[in-house]
């Protein structure tokens, strides 16, 4: 009989998920004008703090610079924003504060 696999999948990083979420939201944001409520998104007070960050930024991209430009700050923002929060490795930090 061959061997089986029982290796698991990675779990990811708390700063990718942050990322991916916050990047996801701001999109949301900035195409529909208005701000949500953080934890209908799913986001903590933090990760809410990054996204405004994020998108009042990426409005001003877009004004100046057209939506690719917009589109890709959200990308790098949401990267940089929540390697900050959780890039540390603190144990005690999770993604959903």
């Amino acid at each position: 009989m061959g061997a089986r696999s029982t290796a698991s999948p990675s779990a990811t990083p708390p700063e990718a998920l942050c990322a991916r979420i916050v990047a996801h939201w701001s999109r949301e944001v900035l195409d529909g004008g208005t701000y949500g409520d953080y934890q209908s998104m799913g986001l903590s007070n933090g990760q809410y703090d990054i996204l405004r960050s994020v998108v009042d930024a990426a409005r001003a991209a877009k004004m100046r610079e057209g939506a690719g430009a917009a589109d890709e700050l959200i990308d790098r923002q949401s990267r940089e924003g929540c390697a900050a929060r959780y890039g540390s490795g603190s144990s005690g930090a999770g993604p959903w504060r």
